[in-house]
């Protein structure tokens, strides 16, 4: 799955966000409704988009109704830096393909450290 990560300039800024809302190594997220493939769900990953870049990815460990009817996304508080990848920005959250999903940033490249907006300049040049 997807989310936009609303307010947060770049991945540091997105990294404290989740540190600060963790608490007993996970971090919750509210939606209004359930997702349909949620059991499928359970065990992938809910990734970050960052100013139009994919950039992070936390682990999905569980779904919860809420006393107000909402339902929480209860994810491993542990966030993964993923390759960086050009992206629309949404509202709530969107289903992403396993072969649409980055992989985790193991190359020593630096490209994941690009500033979101000269990464996507140069996604759009074709030189990454």
């Amino acid at each position: 799955m997807t989310r936009v990560a609303v307010g947060c300039p770049d991945y540091p800024a997105l990294a404290a966000r989740i540190a600060a809302r963790a608490g007993g190594g996970e971090i919750r997220f509210a939606t209004r409704m359930r997702p349909k493939r949620a059991d499928e769900l359970i065990g992938g990953k809910l990734h970050f988009i960052v100013r139009h870049t994919l950039v992070a990815r936390v682990e999905i460990l569980r779904f919860e109704d809420r006393d107000d009817g909402r339902i929480d996304i209860v994810c491993a508080a542990a966030l993964e830096r993923v390759h960086p990848q050009p992206r629309r920005a949404h509202q709530g959250w969107r289903y992403l393909t396993d072969g649409d999903a980055p992989s985790a940033d193991d190359d020593a490249s630096g490209i994941a450290d690009l500033p979101p907006h000269l990464y996507r300049e140069l996604a759009e040049l074709s030189l990454i």
